[in-house]
């Protein structure tokens, strides 16, 4: 789908989405429950919805009807393996391979976009090296054969997150106890303590240790009854900025003590506003940074965005993105190894982006319009991935979108 859009007259008040973090933890937890749970989510997206079908065809019946799920365990087991889809979700996949090992469910997982090519190491070797057959990485669909035995982990702390929540999801289920060791610095922490949240919410106990983590093994997953997946810091970034370039959008919803890294968007644009050169560390919070380039375009001074090297290896290397984004629209940008430095106050104009099947590109770019003009995007579907609601959230605050092309 291609769109020319143009955001000079957004104002308004726009609802959170349910944030997708969240509900990927809490429908896994509800699915590994021994009884039926209720998680109430408002908004669904591409991603949850692979985690869904996911869940449905390994552990669980999920249905979903006036914004909420209803997920009831079974314990169907077939000799074959199971076929599911990951769609391009990389959270879908990563908590989900270890889970799937835990249970002995073999399974063949077909994998879509970049979602091939982003890595599975060290993960994967950890698994083989506990009971499990895995295998090569870039495969599709990618065959998980053998039940997970307990043990000692170790997991570096700057790949990704996910690696970490998945074993935490698993490990209780596991007969023996287990230990987890983090080596080096664990970047997008929130995400493991978000994980930690919703084990605990379901009965799991998990030990943090001065290197890491303590699994007991032989848990049970206790359904709560009823629990909600809050509103989404990493979509209300997008408007977040917008007032930020001075189109007065308030998003309501929203946890001010939420354990979400990304509500650090609110701290990151004000330390935009009083320094006129500022560095931002993007370690802990690498969805930021396609939204944050887009910020830092409308302001005076410099802006360096640090510790990104990972965001390479996203639905785009959005490093790569970013840059191009910002020359599009006029801007001067230095792309670095593992950063970015901006320069803003320069003259923008409008123009034509590629989402590349990113979702946050295609966001990014139209919130670029609030001080650039009209701005057309190839690929403007993608936001579906994460917030099928963006375009006529957009309408809805004043925004233009005119659909050039529908067919994409």
């Amino acid at each position: 789908m291609t769109v020319t859009v143009n955001g000079k007259n957004l104002c308004g008040t726009v609802p959170a989405v349910t944030s997708k973090s969240m509900a990927h933890r809490l429908l896994i937890c509800a699915a590994l429950a021994e009884e039926p749970t209720t998680v109430a989510c408002s908004a669904l997206s591409e991603d949850i919805e692979a985690t869904w079908h996911c869940l449905e065809a390994a552990f669980a019946d999920i249905s979903y009807d006036n914004g909420a799920f209803t997920v009831t365990p079974h314990k169907k087991k077939t000799d074959a393996p199971i076929q599911i889809d990951c769609g391009e979700s990389g959270s879908t996949l990563r908590f989900l391979i270890p889970i799937l090992c835990a249970g002995g469910v073999d399974a063949d997982i077909s994998l879509h976009g970049r979602l091939p090519d982003r890595p599975l190491s060290p993960l994967r070797e950890e698994l083989i090296r506990c009971g499990c057959t895995l295998s090569e990485q870039g495969s599709n669909p990618l065959s998980v054969r053998g039940k997970l035995r307990s043990g000692r982990f170790t997991i570096r702390g700057d790949v990704s997150s996910q690696f970490i929540s998945g074993l935490l999801f698993a490990l209780p289920l596991c007969d023996g106890d287990s230990t987890l060791t983090i080596t080096g610095k664990l970047e997008s922490a929130s995400y493991v303590e978000m994980t930690l949240w919703a084990l605990k919410a379901f009965g799991i106990t998990v030990h943090c240790t001065d290197t890491g983590y303590s699994i007991p093994g032989g848990q049970a997953y206790r359904s709560p009854g009823r629990i909600a997946a809050e509103g989404d810091w990493s979509a209300a970034a997008f408007w977040k900025v917008c007032a930020f370039l001075g189109a007065p959008v308030e998003v309501t919803g929203l946890r001010m003590d939420s354990l979400q890294g990304d509500k650090a968007i609110c701290d990151m644009l004000a330390n935009m506003q009083r320094e006129k050169n500022c560095k931002i560390d993007i370690a802990d919070t690498p969805d930021l940074v396609l939204i944050l380039s887009v910020a830092a375009m409308g302001t005076p001074g410099k802006t360096e965005i640090c510790n990104a090297a990972r965001v390479r290896l996203k639905e785009s290397d959005r490093l790569a993105t970013s840059a191009a984004l910002i020359r599009t629209m006029g801007g001067t940008v230095e792309e670095l190894a593992d950063g970015l430095i901006i320069q803003g106050g320069g003259t923008l104009h409008g123009g034509t982006v590629d989402a590349t099947g990113d979702h946050r590109i295609a966001m990014s770019a139209a919130i670029a319009s609030v001080i650039c003009g009209d701005v057309t995007i190839h690929g403007a579907q993608s936001a579906s991935k994460s917030y099928p609601a963006f375009w006529k959230d957009f309408e809805m605050l004043g925004g233009t979108v005119n659909y050039i092309d529908t067919e994409d």
